[in-house]
This record gives structure tokens, sequence and C-alpha cells, in this order.
């Protein structure tokens, strides 16, 4: 269309696929395949080459498709498509979101370096730092949502690993709390510990608010990454983990991928292919969907607190501050305690109709958990009161369902629950 330059969502049907390659077909098939052939012994040495690091491809040169561990059409077109909503120069698709996230750490730390991370995290995530790095020999310094760039600093200093300080790995909005973190601040903080000899990392896991409401490269990462069995797959019927950065950057991981062996198949990568096209429609769908349920549940005498970052104002001014400057959107994740503790969490929860009952989040249907005892069960109890994640607490993920289904589902389901305080007021 001439020079226009179209929306992601356009470009989602069509971007980095021709159908003349296919036989005319409309959409990229699945190459399932697990190996290519060569026109001669000369075009698979150079591809060889190029893929194993021994010489850079040169100006023109068309790197050509060697092995599905190491690269299958279908899993090129889609990494292509990826980079269009983060403006990122490439992309890396792994079989699930931990493969993805647990690449990028190895790529980027060794024994002895040192990881700062922000909690509360992704119960996985924190498993794979607390349990698995440390066995490793690399550090790990935590610090809160809400604390400033002085007070982060602080805790790396005491903490007597500054010097050794590679990356620093965020997810904002922090999953469950809603809680946000400066991006552009946690930059600065990476810039202040980087020097001649080394580079401290930025990666931000941006799972929460998929690639359409959040971009953290704008603002200053060098990495993002996604489980995109989340938002971007959005029908929970596949596992799929995104990484996403400068062309150097996603070299070394890919590089890693190739003998860690865990890319995406072809089947992944269709599947995943197949639901960029809606992305768009749907997430602005669920972002409708959760400011209605949001209000509701605002508003009902059984709730005490609810988590929605729609209701952020003045009377939080860091938060908002940091809200207003990063987010597109406030997304479609609530959550909320309940008035009591786990057992008028369970008997909500064990009640719901529509609404399913599972872990996971960002899928057409409404999705709701108990934290605590599931996403969250191996946080310390202790830290789980300090981050506020309670026997009380119930995360839902908003879907595409009428918001009035999804409203009257949640009242019923409050309507079973025996709260005491009301009993006797």
């Amino acid at each position: 269309m001439n020079d226009r330059k179209l929306h992601p969502e356009s470009l989602m049907m069509s971007y980095g696929y021709n159908p003349e390659w296919s036989e005319g077909a409309i959409k990229c098939p699945i190459f399932q395949t697990s190996t290519f052939v060569f026109k001669t012994a000369e075009e698979g040495k150079a591809f060889f080459e190029v893929a194993y690091g021994k010489r850079e491809q040169r100006p023109n040169e068309k790197m050509g498709l060697i092995y599905s561990r190491i690269n299958n059409p279908d899993l090129e077109i889609l990494e292509n498509r990826m980079t269009l909503w983060d403006d990122a120069e490439d992309c890396a698709v792994f079989e699930s979101g931990m493969s993805a996230i647990s690449t990028v750490m190895l790529e980027f730390l060794k024994p002895g370096d040192s990881i700062l991370y922000s909690s509360p995290l992704y119960g996985g995530t924190e498993h794979l730092l607390q349990h698995v790095l440390t066995q490793f020999g690399i550090n790990i310094i935590r610090f809160k949502t809400g604390q400033s760039r002085e007070k982060i600093i602080d805790i790396v200093n005491e903490s007597g690993h500054a010097a050794s300080l590679k990356m620093i790995y965020i997810e904002t909005p922090a999953n469950p709390t809603n809680d946000l973190i400066d991006i552009a601040c946690c930059t600065d903080i990476a810039q202040y510990y980087s020097t001649e000899a080394k580079t401290v990392y930025l990666a931000v896991d941006n799972t929460y608010f998929g690639p359409l409401w959040q971009h953290p490269l704008k603002h200053g990462a060098d990495i993002v990454l996604y489980s995109a069995t989340k938002y971007i797959g959005g029908h929970s019927d596949v596992i799929a983990g995104a990484v996403l950065g400068s062309s150097a950057i996603i070299k070394r991981i890919k590089t890693l991928r190739t003998f860690l062996g865990n890319m995406a198949g072809p089947w992944t990568g269709w599947l995943l292919l197949r639901s960029l096209e809606t992305l768009k429609v749907r997430m602005e769908t669920q972002a409708k969907n959760a400011k209605h349920v949001a209000e509701f549940l605002k508003n009902h005498p059984k709730i005490e607190r609810v988590n929605y970052l729609g209701f952020l104002n003045e009377s939080n001014p860091v938060q908002y501050k940091i809200f207003k400057k990063q987010c597109l959107s406030p997304g479609a994740m609530v959550s909320f305690d309940i008035i009591g503790g786990e057992k008028e969490a369970f008997m909500f929860l064990n009640n719901l109709k529509l609404i399913k009952l599972a872990v996971s989040l960002g899928s057409t249907e409404s999705l709701a958990e108990h934290p605590a005892t599931m996403t969250h069960v191996d946080i310390d109890e202790a830290e789980k009161v300090e981050l506020g994640i309670s026997p009380q607490l119930i995360r839902l993920s908003i879907g595409v369902e009428h918001y009035d289904d999804l409203i009257a589902d949640i009242d019923q389901a409050l309507e079973c629950v025996k709260v005491k305080e009301l009993e006797t007021a």
C-alpha cells in the first residue's frame, strides 16, 4: 500500500509469509518436518557456517533451512510477527514460558554472578531463582514492589554482591497483586551498575500485560519475556514462551536454544500464528470486561479490597505515575480479598459456575484461582504476608464472555459465602 505503515493487527494476517511459497495456501501450513533438503553441498556448508557462528552472514545472503531444532518456517514466520507489537529487532520462541526464562538466565549468568529480582514473581520463576540457580553458585538479591531507586541500590550494596550484578529481572504488573514497577527506573539502576567490562541487562516479564498493553523495550529494557501460553496463545490449548530484544541479544539466546533443544515445534508455531490474528480483539474485550467486573467487586459488601489498575489515582501517586507513564490499559487481571480467610475464599471458588477454577491466565475463558495455595504456594508464609498474598486473596483472569454473565456468576458465588462479620452486623 505505497509507503503506508500498517498497524500490527493488520500485519498479523500475512507478515513474513507469501502464499506462493505454499501452493497458494492463504495460511501458512504446518511444516511438520525434522530436516530440510539442500540444493547443493556448498549451500549446506554455507548454512551451517552461519548457524554455528563460524562466520557472519554476508550482505544479501539468505539464511536457509537446516533442521527444525535450528529453524523451521512456522517458527521463523511467528518470530517475525511477534516483533511487531513490541517493535523489537528479533524474537525467539520456546516450548514454554519457563524454558524461555531459564534459557535467558543461563545465557547471561554464570557461577559467581548475581541477579536482582522483584517480588512477588510468578511462582515458577521464584522457584528457579531460589532453588535452582543458587545451586550453580548464582547469587540472588530481592527487592519488593514499591521500593524507591535509592532503597533498591542500598539493598544491592548491602548484599555484598554489587560488583557481580549481571541482570535485573522484574515482573510488572506483579502476579498476583497488580503492583507496578517503574521500568525506566530499573533501566537506570542497570546502567548505574554497568561498567566498561560488564553490562547489566534488564529483563522484564510482560506476561500479565501481553504485547498490547505495555512495551518494556520502549522504556529501556533489554529483554522482554512472555509466557505465550497466556494472552498470545489465548485459547488454553498451547504451552509456549517468547523472548524479544535486539538482534545481538536474541542471537545469543537462539544459539543456546539450539543446544538446549527447547525451541518451539511447528505445531506450536502454527497455533500461535493463528492466535496472533485475534490478539487485539480478544485483549480489548477482556480489558472491557475486567473494568465492569472490578466495578462490581469494588462495591460488594463481602469484598475487602480490589487490586485493579483502573482504580489507581492521585491517592496513590507513586503507582499512578508509573501507570500513566508505561501502561496502555488497566489490563484484564483482577485480584481481591474476600472478607474472611481461606475458608471463605474456597467457598466462593467452589461455587463458581461459568468462571473456571484453574490456574493460568489470558485465555478466552475466565479463570479463578487461589494464589496462596496454588500459583504461589512455594513462597515462604511470612513473605506471603509481606507481599499481600493473603489466605483470602482470589485472582481472576477475565475472558471474552459477556460481562453481565461474569458478574452474575460472581454474584451468585458470593451469595454462597457466609461471612461472620456481616451476619453479626
